[in-house]
């Protein structure tokens, strides 16, 4: 026979079961929070003021879009607290665009895109970003909260898309979660080693009460009791995504984490340079990233004395001249180094993955970031220190420790004087004549001459940006630009787009390849509208020539390689720039036309040189796989 004590124990536990069940769901439901928090259904605000707010708090400038009804809200209020709203022709150029502005200013670039296609759109750029390690905010509309999955307009699954390139991906659900979403993923994407974040708004929570309560209040509620229930649910819902909606919330950054090397390692690295009669530093873009000015960078490097290679976003850090700046000839000072410090480089394929590292160099490496601190480290190369933090920093601490070291004389003189006589060998190169057409040597020459000292260059091809590389020279840090470890073609626009709205009192070159022009030419219609007066030149040379010179002598054919002699000029007319053909006929000329090209982007139009360029044996046997 059962007892009634512990009958009447069972029914209570039943009844403390229950209740917690109807809490839970209470709180699911949000009825618990709408009990506590008001829901203003009289107010015309919108989610995109909550998100506008955010960004101007931390010194957002600038929003790159294609515009969506998705995401309209988002766009009006940023323009009506003084955020600059910049459309471009494609989404990939809005995220291209917001990369470049990271990547110049120190803040988080911000690219917004409507759902589904207009995502999708983006996902090549933010990978880009992701591997550059670019601070990047890109928001994205959705459907309404109630309608994903559903077959609702350019629903898809965008999370799954975004969660293996971002660092934070996060669907807000009801307009409360907007301030402190976006204030997260904006200290995220500065925090440790920087990269993408996305944040995906639901349209409902972006638009006014009185527009979505249209939208998901029903105007002839079903009869019955499943009638009022779905009714009650559909009110709830609605409730609940405006519940609290414009409590005053705190719109300040975040705390930023950024990874420091200990002491002890600033120690052990000092006693290794000290030591090292051939030390060399490769300088990589982490090296440009905030908190440390690169300024002070290059005043630590110049009091070394030590000499360096520059990659990525650190071009130019020495200026024009520095006589401890090598260009030339790095694989032969790797091999004779006895210490090497990889400051933000990483043994990748630009390091033949740790290859070109001699096994007697000590070999210092500084990344914030573990995995690329230690890539291939388990094959080719061991790190004799590997300190897991930021480079900047670093550098200015092992100056500052070493302050009166400096790097045997003869070392760094003795590489100037290998990197002059290839320089002045690839001098000569551009004065051979091609078979048809202008010397791209000669071009790149003399546009490297002729540029401001300000000027901001940025790279997008394959053989014409790489002889490029060897040949021009920024004047400065962050003045050059190219996509980094991903090399993806296409960025020229968006990254010439965004340079010139961070420098606008600068010249901006963007260096194309023909192919590679392909891509973002439609761009000069942006440039056009938004009075960005950026200067291209184009090496014209109708082929995909980085493939067709590999891929004709060990498969012997040139198929999907050639392309033709295309007009770009009269495009970029046609989008409202100046677009001007360089002929072989115009070689005395050529200083000329680009003097003319200077003056008229001064005067506030785009402007596009048609150079149609031959073949050179330069670079021959540089791979692109």
């Amino acid at each position: 026979m059962e007892s009634p004590g512990l009958s009447g124990s069972a029914a209570g536990c039943s009844a403390c079961v229950a209740l917690g069940g109807l809490l839970f769901a209470a709180y699911k439901l949000g009825v618990l929070y709408q009990l506590l928090h008001k829901t203003e259904t009289k107010s015309p605000r919108h989610g995109g003021e909550s998100v506008a707010a955010v960004l101007r708090a931390h010194g957002v400038k600038y929003v790159f879009t294609l515009v969506g009804g998705h995401i309209s809200p988002i766009l009006v209020a940023c323009e009506k607290l003084g955020i600059r709203i910049v459309d471009t022709r494609h989404e990939a150029t809005a995220v291209f665009a917001a990369d470049a502005v990271a990547r110049l200013s120190g803040t988080v670039g911000v690219a917004a895109v409507t759902a589904g296609p207009g995502l999708t759109n983006t996902v090549t750029a933010v990978k880009n970003a992701q591997m550059a390690e670019s601070p990047l905010l890109l928001m994205g509309g959705a459907a309404g909260t109630l309608l994903q999955g559903r077959g609702a307009l350019q629903d898809i699954d965008q999370m799954s898309l975004f969660k293996p390139l971002c660092k934070f991906c996060a669907s807000v659900r009801t307009v409360r979660e907007i301030v402190p979403t976006v204030r997260k993923a904006l200290a995220a994407a500065q925090s440790g080693t920087p990269g993408p974040v996305f944040i995906e708004f639901p349209i409902d929570t972006l638009y006014p009460y009185h527009v979505v309560s249209k939208e998901i209040v029903a105007k002839n509620p079903p009869k019955g009791l499943m009638g009022k229930i779905v009714s009650w649910y559909l009110q709830n819902h609605l409730t609940n995504i405006f519940a609290g909606a414009w409590e005053t919330r705190d719109l300040s950054p975040l705390p930023v984490d950024i990874p420091q090397a200990t002491d002890d390692q600033i120690q052990r690295c000092m006693e290794l340079v000290s030591r090292a009669k051939k030390p060399v530093i490769l300088l990589g873009s982490q090296a440009t990233l905030p908190p440390t000015p690169v300024e002070d960078i290059r005043k630590a490097l110049e009091s070394l004395g030590i000499p360096c290679f520059l990659g990525g976003m650190s071009r130019g850090m020495l200026g024009k001249d520095s006589p401890i700046h090598i260009r030339q000839n790095r694989r032969d000072a790797l091999k004779e180094a006895d210490l090497v410090l990889l400051a933000g480089t990483v043994c990748d394929f630009r390091l033949s993955y740790g290859r070109v590292l001699s096994r007697r160099s000590k070999i210092i490496a500084v990344n914030r970031d573990k995995t690329q601190l230690l890539k291939n480290s388990d094959m080719f190369w061991k790190p004799t220190v590997a300190v897991q933090g930021d480079a900047g920093s670093f550098l200015l601490r092992l100056s500052k420790g070493l302050m009166g070291h400096r790097c045997p004389e003869e070392w760094p003189q003795g590489l100037k004087a290998g990197d002059n006589a290839k320089e002045n060998s690839n001098r000569a190169k551009a004065e051979e004549k091609t078979d048809l057409h202008l010397n791209p040597l000669k071009v790149l020459h003399c546009v490297d001459e002729l540029m401001a000292e300000d000027s901001v260059i940025v790279a997008d091809g394959g053989d014409f940006v790489g002889s490029a590389a060897y040949i021009m020279r920024p004047r400065g840090p962050m003045r050059w630009l190219d996509p980094g470890a991903f090399g993806t073609l296409g960025v020229g626009g968006g990254f010439a787009l965004g340079a010139k709205l961070c420098r606008p009192e600068s010249e901006v070159w963007v260096v194309y390849g023909d192919g590679s022009l392909g891509y973002s030419v439609a761009e000069f219609d942006t440039f056009t509208r938004h009075k960005t007066p950026v200067i291209a030149v184009v090496g014209n040379d109708a082929c995909w020539s980085q493939i067709s010179r590999e891929q004709v002598p060990m498969l012997g054919s040139n198929v999907a390689c050639g392309l033709a002699f295309t007009d770009y000029h009269t495009v970029a007319e046609g989008y409202g720039g100046r677009g001007v053909l360089v002929r072989r006929e115009d070689e005395e000329r050529l200083g000329d036309i680009i003097r003319k090209a200077q003056r008229e982007s001064a005067e506030g139009r785009a402007v596009l040189l048609n150079v149609l360029i031959g073949k050179t044996n330069f670079r021959e046997g540089s791979i692109s796989v």
